[in-house]
């Protein structure tokens, strides 16, 4: 949100900037009568402050801010379209007769929710600090909700892949012995409970959340017989003119035990589902190896099984590495120091804030494509609509 006024000073340009540059540290954001310290953490809010110029038409903009934009829409339509896909696949009643059909309809539902929030706050981002005149209960709504039900989106995808892994190695381990109807009234029952805990690790954000209210100038020359704004080079003095720019940012204040709280439940989101898919692939290869091994019907050795399950199981094992990947920036983003001024490389930052939100758009390429028994349920679903639709 910012409003401004123009003042006339007079001086040499040059030594104007310096001053400015010297006087406030990538550390501090604010004026000298309300200074607030960053934290940690970085946000698409911060990459992007310094790079939107107010009351400057879209088209205008700087070719990061239209790039960013672009990115963000092919983001959206990707992710639309395997959310559709998804969706249309696992409302098969056949497949939801199983925990692991019941996870990955929830996924696919949130797959469509976070990228329409990872859309909503990019624009959120953009048209309040494009417009000067922004209320300050419309800038609170992206604290108390965007921020953090995008968040929860975020951690729910995660949490619900380490669920269809758990559950592919409970089938794994149970044989003919597995039980489709208790395996369903778990997951019904999971999925009540999993975005209770989700919220119940992440309220502390809302509740610490504050808005911050400051001044910034902002120096152009002045040519005072046209009374306009000019170019003028470095070396030459000037009159210099000065916009005082009326700031408000949305900011958390944590104490250090809900810090050290915030850095640990982080962890906890983003490693632990990582982990559970990991030991769960590792399970099914080399159990599924050891119990053919042992088969007196069987006289292949115990590496021979376990290579020819990695050959079949590869993408169990290959997915998990590629959630990690892309959710390591989110993590570095997370953890990165407040001091780091993201406008000294904002193209490297806004890269990782863009792959961090990948993983939700991948539910159809991870699940359903290396699965003959989805692929086969997705072309049936099109084929019966398409039928449907010609009646």
């Amino acid at each position: 949100m910012r409003g401004s006024f123009t003042l006339l000073v007079t001086g040499p340009y040059n030594l104007t900037l310096n001053r400015i540059n010297k006087k406030h540290s990538s550390c501090v954001v604010g004026d000298q009568c309300s200074l607030f310290t960053k934290g940690i953490g970085l946000t698409i809010n911060d990459i992007l402050r310094n790079k939107i110029q107010s009351n400057i038409p879209f088209r205008k903009q700087s070719v990061l801010v239209q790039t960013a934009a672009g990115l963000t829409m092919i983001m959206f339509v990707i992710g639309f379209i395997n959310g559709i896909f998804s969706l249309i696949t696992f409302r098969n009643k056949e497949l939801r007769k199983v925990g692991c059909g019941i996870y990955l309809l929830a996924s696919s539902i949130t797959s469509l929710l976070t990228i329409t929030m990872f859309t909503i706050k990019f624009w959120f981002v953009i048209l309040i600090q494009l417009h000067s005149i922004v209320r300050s209960s419309i800038l609170r709504t992206d604290c108390v909700f965007i921020g953090p039900v995008l968040k929860l989106c975020l951690y729910l995808d995660g949490w619900l892949n380490a669920c269809v892994a758990i559950e592919r190695t409970v089938n794994v381990s149970k044989g003919v012995n597995f039980d489709k109807k208790k395996s369903q009234r778990a997951a019904r029952w999971i999925l009540l409970i999993l975005p209770i805990f989700i919220m119940g690790t992440i309220v502390h954000e809302p509740i610490h959340h504050e808005l911050f209210e400051y001044t910034t100038q902002k120096y152009n020359p002045i040519d005072i017989n046209n009374n306009s704004t000019m170019n003028v080079s470095m070396e030459n003095d000037t009159n210099v003119g000065y916009e005082n720019e009326y700031n408000v940012l949305c900011v958390i204040r944590y104490s250090r035990s809900v810090q050290t709280y915030n850095t640990i439940t982080l962890f906890i989101h983003l490693v632990a589902p990582f982990l559970v898919n990991l030991f769960s692939a590792l399970f099914i290869i080399f159990g599924t190896a050891r119990r053919r091994s042992t088969a007196k019907t069987n006289k292949k050795s115990f590496k021979e099984h376990a290579a020819n399950q990695i050959r079949e199981h590869k993408q169990l094992l290959i997915s998990p590495f590629i959630l990690l990947l892309l959710a390591v920036p989110r993590l570095i983003m997370s953890l990165i120091s407040g001091c780091v001024d993201p406008s000294e490389n904002p193209w490297l930052y806004l890269c990782g804030y863009f792959i961090s939100f990948t993983p939700p758009m991948l539910v159809f390429t991870v699940f359903v494509l290396p699965s003959e028994l989805y692929r086969k349920t997705f072309k049936d679903s099109i084929t019966r609509w398409r039928e449907e639709t010609h009646q």
